[in-house]
């Protein structure tokens, strides 16, 4: 068994790097204060093969495999939190539901613009009343002449205030679960579809959140996803690598805390000699460290399942639970080194602490990521 990344991977992972020191940190902190969408970012990052990673370079993707993805989704989010969670809403929601469960047509409409920066995609799964119960879908969509008029509000769209196109989810026979859900590409200009935003934000800000309000909203037949009936086995097989992107996102975060923290500790003096010097801030150190290995090593090892694997629910589940609770405990553990240093509004820790949160929540909630796993685990014999 070897534990480090292939020559390939490691050439990939350093790219994402320099960008992520040369373009993306010094624009960071602006992103967060400002709360807009980067889309100059975006397209620089479609640019370097970072918007359909995995995507068939025959397709205008990078044609890459999951873990050099889960590498580069690390390195950008130690430098914003923001860019990695809209790559990875393009990536694993996005341009892989084109790749996988596309037409031809569609795949020929929107991939190499997904994939190359040209075009930017949004998932519309959740509703008010259908978040971690998403196969509770209200939103309907009704048979009209060959084609179908979509009804319904979508909530908490990321990448919606710049998206080209939405795959929106739609009970195509209501009361069913999710055995009636179907899905749909919508383009953004679509008549009827309009984007309100959300709530201000704690942190991952400049996402680019919307609110979709579907007013018969009428697509043809051939904008379906896949088959009818088939919409909530596509968003499953989408979030098992949308979390294996989340638990990358929330290693970055946490290792960019312990490498703030790491600095401070060394450079800050008390009584005469580096804090570092203290037992009490190694062990936090240490714990950091570990945690955030441990984190990494779960976080690859689901992406090596996502290529090889049809689903692969519970290794995702394991890594964006472990991913994103290690890093929080990060988090709070460099701002309770640096202490005041970091408890100011417009510290790195202090956006790194707001930013970490966001990562328990959103794709899956760690309560849901617990249910996938104890699922698994009480299924095995």
């Amino acid at each position: 068994m070897r534990l480090e990344l292939t020559t390939e991977q490691e050439a990939f992972r350093a790219s994402a790097q320099r960008f992520a020191e040369e373009e993306v940190r010094p624009r960071a902190a602006e992103i967060d204060a400002s709360d807009r969408f980067p889309a100059d970012l975006v397209a620089r990052a479609g640019r370097r093969g970072l918007m359909g990673v995995t995507v068939p370079a025959a397709a205008g993707g990078s044609g890459r495999d999951y873990v050099s993805y889960a590498a580069a989704v690390e390195a950008i989010a130690g430098a914003s939190a923001t860019l990695a969670a809209i790559l990875s809403v393009n990536n694993s929601l996005v341009a892989e539901v084109v790749a996988r469960f596309g037409s031809e047509a569609q795949r020929g409409a929107w991939l190499r613009p997904l994939a190359g920066g040209a075009a930017v995609g949004g998932f519309a799964l959740s509703e008010p009343d259908a978040g971690t119960d998403a196969a509770n879908q209200q939103t309907r969509a009704i048979p009209d002449g060959g084609g179908y008029r979509l009804t319904g509000r979508k909530v908490w769209v990321a990448n919606g205030a710049a998206a080209d196109v939405f795959v929106v989810f739609a009970a195509t026979e209501p009361g069913i679960g999710g055995r009636g859900v179907s899905a749909f590409l919508v383009p953004a200009g679509a008549p009827g579809l309009a984007a309100s935003a959300t709530p201000d934000t704690l942190g991952v800000r400049g996402l680019g959140c919307r609110d979709l309000d579907l007013d018969g909203v009428r697509v043809p037949a051939e904008a379906m996803l896949g088959d009818a009936g088939a919409g909530f086995r596509i968003a499953m097989w989408a979030l098992d690598g949308g979390r294996v992107a989340i638990g990358a996102q929330a290693v970055g975060i946490g290792q960019a805390a312990f490498d703030e923290a790491l600095a401070h500790a060394r450079g800050r003096r008390t009584f005469g000699r580096p804090i570092a010097r203290y037992q009490a801030v190694q062990w936090m150190l240490a714990d950091m460290a570990t945690e955030l290995e441990a984190a990494r090593m779960l976080v690859y090892r689901s992406a090596a399942a996502k290529d090889t694997q049809e689903r692969s629910p519970a290794e995702a589940a394991m890594a964006k639970l472990y991913a994103s609770e290690a890093a929080h405990r990060a988090a709070d553990r460099a701002m309770q080194i640096l202490a005041s240093a970091g408890y100011r509004r417009g510290s790195t820790v202090e956006r790194l602490f707001r930013d970490v949160r966001a990562t328990e929540i959103y794709q899956g909630t760690s309560e849901v990521q617990r249910m996938v796993i104890a699922a698994h685990v009480l299924a095995q014999r």
